[in-house]
């Protein structure tokens, strides 16, 4: 397959793999799509292949035609690329590695995470990763696919930078002692400069502010001298040219005096040294912030136990989990981790699924249930058969969907991208000007320099970088231990701007199964009832049964069971002949039973007459009853300001019944599926809906968010953008909560980070010295600048207390 770089003036041929083709319309309408498009020729659609050969020339781009595909319905088949890049230390970087992907052959969109440190490329095709890795790596980012990329451990990276602090903060003591020591207390400094000498005191700055530069400060003249000679200068080419502004000035004035004129004969060897210190102190903090952000992934990872104990020709032994397969039996000692997603064949057990759905209680496992890796085990012991390994368990899909979460941008980042494209040239552009001005109406060459100098370091691109992804970090992190997982970033920032959340009946706001609401008439009524339902697998029966084993009622047996499509079953119980069933099937129905029927039928319920030898002694009414929390999620959305409905496809008597239950005015009801999928659209894309996750797929699809409810591992991972681990409506609310608490710190972090620069960079730049106002040194601005990030991180943790509904 051959592809083309994104604009690219002269027509190249270009083929692309389609999804979604399946007849000789959905060929013409595929054609017709991309003829459409400007600078796209040759068209030919192939439907035996799947394929779309064409030329593509200017303006035409390959996500552009990769965009109208898609919107056709006909996507072309992507693979996503995770590289792990190394370097990217501001905003400015992660500009960079994406216009560097994007320009790749067959690219359609690229994304680079700072937080993560990671990239992830969508490439048309099957894609070369260790070719997209090499392009990156030329851009001056040691990159590579994720899947061979070193383990680089939070902790390691801490330990470095707090490392490089402390020894460049050893060094920089002395500087700053001596030449800040004597500014402050004019004793000392007379002192010194009669002890030691004003010459010895700066050749010892020179020498200790050397090492500082090229020990620790390494770090930065490493990356941002290439970068600036690329023409692609970052956050490490502010801090490199600053520090060596400084630095090479007051090398100037040590050892060739007579180059400078005699009032600006001042050093700055502590500004330079107290900036590399200031700054590597501020990004150890960083690191240590970012390692706790990251730390919902390591926490899912380390639930999933090493070892397991296996059963195999009559002897139990420990083996790692790793080597099991489908079909084994293990064992689940008390007080254990579940080792693996399987069914239970013996035994019985209350097993905290706290770390999959955020439930506190305990459920109760038996013969049958399912059970998860990385749940606690109770008091009891269970025998489990294996049903699923590695990346088909529960846990392993969990923390897959949470990775994907905090690797992706949100629609809000593409402001601070277009701001970040241009900061760092136009930052130094304005210390160019600041010089300029200064040294043509300033006092002197020296200050020009230091004002010059602070305009750099002042800048931070950094706070601009992280203020969208650490808090994606966070929240989507804090959210997965509250049983929210969000499958992309871009839906949380969708989920805080919904105004209206539509809900699906059977299996989200109910129990999704029948059960005994009442029982009236004679005493034996339920006796006879499950008697007779024993032989059915109607589900009314099987509500009936379910009803009669909680109040452990000691059913007879029954002969000669015969079933009634449409009306009911009979059978013989006890020399008697017991009918259960509809009205429709008795001749006559005592008056006050007919009223109690008639009432449960106008709440939705449904109603089964027992008779005996052809006389009506009872009823009992079944209905899917209201889950416990629906109606306390239903209020609780509605504070919100959020306005809620139902869509049922329940007859309008059974869904209006649970709608006026739950306090819910707008209710549709006897919807079928393409309906409900109409409803959904006509809804536009502020309105989120909540289905089970199976049958309710078209409309989660189709929804501005679709959030799919379920439980264990039943659930529906594919069906909506936001899946709940718990059955509880309750999880809605702590989706939207999650979700507008994320990005109220996402806007806080931004306001912050193009603040500060808008406020601190004129002053840097001596704005406010004509006016009386006070400037700002190069080591103060050293120590705003990293200070502006350290609080764009703690500001993001700060989510890490979001407390969900309960």
């Amino acid at each position: 397959m051959t592809t083309l770089p994104i604009g690219v003036p002269t027509p190249r041929p270009l083929q692309l793999r389609l999804e979604g083709m399946s007849c000789a319309s959905c060929v013409g309408r595929a054609e017709r799509v991309l003829k459409a498009l400007p600078g796209v020729t040759g068209v030919s659609v192939n439907l035996s292949t799947e394929t779309a050969e064409m030329q593509l020339a200017a303006p035409a781009t390959l996500p552009q035609v990769a965009e109208a595909l898609t919107r056709a319905g006909y996507p072309p088949r992507m693979t996503e690329i995770t590289l792990a890049v190394e370097g990217m230390t501001c905003a400015a970087c992660t500009g960079r590695v994406e216009r560097v992907l994007r320009a790749q052959p067959g690219v359609i969109g690229a994304s680079a995470n700072l937080a993560l440190r990671q990239a992830q490329v969508q490439v048309a095709g099957d894609g070369d990763a260790k070719a997209l890795a090499a392009a990156v790596t030329r851009a001056g980012y040691v990159t590579v696919p994720l899947s061979e990329a070193k383990p680089v451990t939070p902790e390691a990276e801490t330990r470095a930078l707090w490392r490089d602090a402390a020894l460049a903060g050893a060094l920089t003591l002395p500087v700053f002692v001596t030449e800040m020591g004597g500014h402050l207390v004019p004793a000392f400094h007379h002192w010194l400069h009669a002890t030691v000498g004003l010459l010895p005191l700066w050749l010892m700055q020179f020498v200790l502010v050397t090492l500082v530069l090229a020990v620790p400060g390494r770090r930065f003249l490493a990356r941002g001298i290439p970068a600036l000679l690329r023409a692609a200068p970052d956050m490490n080419s502010l801090v490199a040219v600053g520090t060596l502004a400084a630095w090479g000035w007051s090398t100037v004035v040590l050892f060739a005096p007579g180059l400078v004129p005699e009032a600006s004969r001042a050093v700055y060897f502590e500004a330079a040294a107290v900036i590399v210190t200031l700054i590597l102190l501020g990004r150890a903090l960083e690191a240590r912030a970012r390692g706790q952000a990251g730390a919902a992934i390591a926490r899912l990872v380390g639930l999933q136990p090493k070892t397991a104990w296996v059963e195999a020709d009559g002897v139990v032994t420990a083996r790692p989990v790793a080597e099991l397969t489908p079909g084994m039996v293990v064992q689940i000692r008390p007080g254990e981790r579940v080792a693996v997603d399987g069914v239970v064949l013996d035994g019985a057990s209350s097993v905290d699924e706290a770390m999959l759905t955020g439930e506190p209680l305990p459920v109760t496992k038996g013969p049958g249930d399912t059970v998860t890796g990385g749940t606690v085990n109770g008091t009891g012991a269970l025998r489990v058969r294996v049903a699923q390994v590695g990346a088909g368990t529960v846990l392993a899909r969990i923390t897959a969907m949470v990775a994907e979460a905090q690797g992706g941008k949100l629609p809000v980042q593409a402001l601070v991208d277009r701001v970040t494209l241009w900061f760092v040239p136009v930052v130094m552009g304005v210390s160019l000007v600041t010089f300029a001005l200064w040294l043509a109406f300033g006092p002197g060459l020296a200050q020009a320099v230091a004002a010059a100098v602070a305009v750099l370091i002042i800048a931070c691109p950094c706070a601009m970088g992280l203020a969208t992804p650490v808090s994606i970090l966070v929240g989507t992190g804090r959210a997965a231990e509250l049983g929210v997982l969000f499958r992309r970033g871009e839906a949380m920032q969708r989920l805080a701007g919904v105004t209206e959340v539509a809900f699906d009946k059977t299996g989200t706001l109910t129990e999704g199964r029948p059960v005994v609401v009442q029982v009236l008439g004679a005493e034996e009524t339920l006796v006879l009832a499950a008697a007779v339902e024993a032989a059915s697998e109607h589900p009314l029966a099987q509500a009936v049964l379910a009803e009669a084993a909680r109040l452990e009622i000691k059913v007879p047996g029954a002969s000669g069971f015969a079933a009634r499509p449409g009306f009911g079953a009979t059978a013989q119980v006890a020399g008697q002949s017991v009918s259960v069933g509809a009205a429709r099937m008795f001749d006559s129905v005592p008056q006050d039973l007919a009223a109690a029927a008639d009432s449960a039928a106008g709440q939705g319920q449904s109603v089964l007459f027992v008779a005996v030898d052809g006389v009506v002694t009872g009823l009992i009414t079944v209905a899917d009853t209201v889950k416990p929390h629906a109606a306390q999620a239903v209020a609780a959305l509605q504070d919100l300001g959020l306005r809620v409905r139902m869509i049922s496809g329940d007859t309008q008597a059974a869904a209006r019944a649970v709608g006026a239950s739950l306090g819910i005015d707008a209710v549709q009801a006897g919807v079928l599926p393409e309906g409900k999928l109409e409803a959904i659209r006509a809804a536009g894309q502020d309105l989120a809906f909540v289905g089970d996750g199976i049958n309710d797929a078209p409309a989660l699809a189709a929804a501005g968010v679709g959030i799919a409810m379920g439980t264990g591992t039943d659930i529906a991972i594919e069906a909506g953008d936001v899946v709940l681990m718990r059955g509880d409506p309750l999880a809605v609310v702590d989706a939207i909560g999650i979700g507008r608490a994320t990005l109220r710190n996402i806007r806080q972090n931004l306001i912050w980070a193009f603040g500060y620069n808008a406020a601190l960079i004129p002053v840097a730049a001596g704005a406010l010295v004509p006016f009386g106002g006070p400037g700002l040194s190069p080591m103060l601005a050293a120590g705003a600048m990293a200070l502006s990030s350290v609080f764009v991180l703690s500001n993001a943790l700060r989510l890490r207390a979001f407390r969900g509904i309960r």
